[in-house]
C-alpha cells in the first residue's frame, strides 16, 4: 500500500461466532450488516481455538496458541511467551498512537500490552464483578469511544482496540449461567429459530432468546462507533474491523473444534480498498489478520509468523489460497487436548484425552442449554478420531472416520495434522501438557518422626 497510513479501529466481542444477519442468521443486526454491505465480509473465517484467550492471542501475535504459549485462559495463569510481540507493539513502534477500550483477555499484566492509553478498568476478565460488567458493556464502551473520537485531534494515525463484554454468559442465581436478561431486551423463545446442530428443546430456545439481547447491544455499539467516525470526518481514513474470537456459548460450539466453535465473523471496511460489499469465501485463519494489517500499513512482518497476509485477496494481486486451516484446544477449565484440520470439504479432529462425547465449558455446563445436552451426551465417551464430510454432513453429526471409502482422506488429513504439529513444535507430541499454574513437586510431603 502507498499513501497515508489509515487509522485502525478493531472491534471485538465475546462468544458471537457468526450469529449475525449478514451471515444468514435470522436476527436483525442492521449496523453490522451495513458495515459488511459497505465493506467486505469473510464467509470462511476460522479461529485457531474455540476459546477466548488462545484465540485472541493468535489474532494479536499471528501465531498458534501452542507456539506463542497462550494455551489456556489468561486469568488461569497462562501467558504469552516473554518475547512475543503483539499488534499494538508493531503499530506503536511504527508511529501509531495506540488505545485500549473495554476488554482484552490475553495477559494479566496490562503493561505488557504497551498501549499508549488504556481507557478501561478490569480489562482482563469479563466475569470479575458487576461494576466491571457495567463499565465494559457494549453500549457503555461505545459511548467512551465516541467521546474520544469527538474530543481528540490526531497528529498521527491511531489504533483503537475495542473489546466488548457481550456475549459472555454470567453467573446468576443458584449457580446458573445465563445472558443477564435483566439488562437486555430479549426475544420470545417460541419465536427463536433453533440451532441446526442441537436438538430443538425449550432450554436451548430459552438461552438463545436471552443471548439475542446481547447481540442487539453489540450491534448498537458498532453503530455508535460508526456514526462517530462519520460525524468527525474520520470515516474515509479509517479501517474498521469487526470480529470475534470463537463460536457462541452453546454446546458443540464454544469449547469444540466443530465449525460452530471455530467460526468467527470478520468484516472489513476501508474506503478505496474494501467498500463494495464483497463477500470472500476463501479459507481464512485469524492468525492471518496481523500479517495482513502489517502489510497494509507497510510494516515488515517477521518471517516466522504462522499467519499469512490476505491483502492480495483484497487487491486482486495474485493471492494464493489456503487449502487448510488448523485449530486446537489444550486447557480451559479442564484439560481438553484437541487438534484439528479443516479443508474446504473435510474436517479431521484428533482427541487426545478421554472425555464425554460433548465437552461443555463451565459456563455452558451450568446453563439451561447445557442441561438439555448433558442429559444425553454428558456420559458417552467421544471418539479419539473424528472425520466429517462437510458436504454430506455440514452439522458434523456423522463421523465417517472408519468408513472404507474415506480411508484415503483419513490418512491424508491425519498425516497433514501430524506434520503441522511437528513443524510447529507442538508440546502435545511429548505427552500431556501441564497447566500454566502447575508447580513441579520436588519432594513428597511426609510426617516428621
Amino acid at each position: 500500500m502507498t499513501g497515508p497510513r489509515p487509522n485502525i479501529v478493531l472491534i471485538t466481542c465475546h462468544d458471537l461466532g457468526q450469529y449475525l444477519g449478514c451471515y444468514d442468521v435470522d436476527i436483525e443486526t442492521p449496523r453490522i450488516d451495513g458495515l459488511a454491505a459497505t465493506g467486505a465480509r469473510f464467509e470462511n473465517h476460522f479461529v485457531t481455538a474455540p476459546q477466548c484467550s488462545p484465540s485472541r492471542g493468535s489474532l494479536m501475535t499471528g501465531r498458534f496458541p501452542h507456539v506463542n504459549g497462550l494455551m489456556g485462559l489468561a486469568h488461569g495463569d497462562w501467558e504469552l511467551h516473554d518475547d512475543e510481540r503483539i499488534l499494538p507493539h508493531y503499530l506503536g513502534d511504527a508511529g501509531y498512537e495506540t488505545h485500549l477500550f473495554g476488554l482484552q483477555h490475553i495477559t494479566q499484566d496490562t503493561d505488557r500490552l504497551r498501549y499508549d492509553y488504556v481507557h478501561s478498568e478490569g480489562n482482563l476478565y469479563p466475569g470479575v464483578s458487576p461494576s466491571v460488567h457495567q463499565a465494559n458493556r457494549a453500549r457503555n464502551v461505545a459511548s467512551v469511544v465516541s467521546g474520544f473520537l469527538e474530543r481528540e485531534a490526531f497528529d498521527s494515525p491511531f489504533f483503537a482496540s475495542i473489546g466488548l463484554f457481550e456475549l459472555h454468559r454470567v453467573e446468576e442465581e443458584h449457580g446458573r449461567f445465563g445472558f443477564d436478561s435483566d439488562h437486555y431486551e430479549t426475544d420470545d423463545p417460541d419465536e427463536v429459530p433453533p440451532l441446526s446442530y442441537l436438538p430443538d428443546r425449550r432450554g436451548i430456545r430459552h438461552d438463545l432468546a436471552e443471548m439475542r439481547g446481547m447481540v442487539y447491544a453489540v450491534d448498537d455499539a458498532v453503530g455508535t462507533i460508526l456514526d462517530s467516525l462519520a460525524e468527525t470526518g474520520l470515516e474515509k481514513e479509517t479501517l474498521v474491523i469487526f470480529t470475534t474470537e470463537h463460536g457462541i456459548a452453546f454446546p458443540r460450539a464454544k469449547g469444540s473444534c466443530y465449525d460452530a466453535g471455530i467460526e468467527a465473523a470478520l468484516v472489513f471496511r476501508y474506503p478505496g480498498l474494501v467498500d463494495d460489499g464483497s463477500v470472500y469465501d476463501e479459507l481464512i485463519s485469524n492468525v492471518d489478520l496481523l500479517p495482513t494489517l502489517l502489510e497494509l500499513v507497510d510494516i515488515d512482518a517477521p518471517t516466522d509468523l504462522d499467519g499469512r497476509s490476505f491483502l492480495p485477496l483484497l487487491t486482486d494481486d495474485g493471492y494464493g489460497e489456503r487449502d487448510r486451516v488448523f485449530a486446537e484446544m489444550t486447557w480451559h477449565d479442564m484439560y481438553n487436548p484437541v487438534r484439528a484440520i479443516r479443508t474446504e470439504r473435510y474436517k479431521y479432529i484428533r482427541n487426545f484425552w478421554h472425555l464425554p462425547k460433548v465437552y461443555l465449558t463451565k459456563d455452558i455446563f451450568a446453563s439451561e442449554a447445557g442441561r438439555m445436552v448433558r442429559e444425553r451426551d454428558g456420559v458417552p465417551a467421544r471418539a479419539y478420531e473424528e472425520l466429517y464430510d462437510l458436504r454430506e454432513s455440514p452439522q458434523e453429526d456423522e463421523n465417517v472416520v472408519f468408513e472404507p471409502r474415506y480411508q484415503d482422506v483419513r490418512m491424508d488429513l491425519s498425516g497433514r495434522l501430524h506434520d503441522w504439529m511437528v513443524e510447529t513444535d507442538d508440546p502435545l507430541l511429548d505427552g500431556p501438557v501441564v497447566s500454566g499454574d502447575y508447580e513441579t513437586i520436588t519432594a513428597w510431603p511426609h510426617e516428621s518422626d
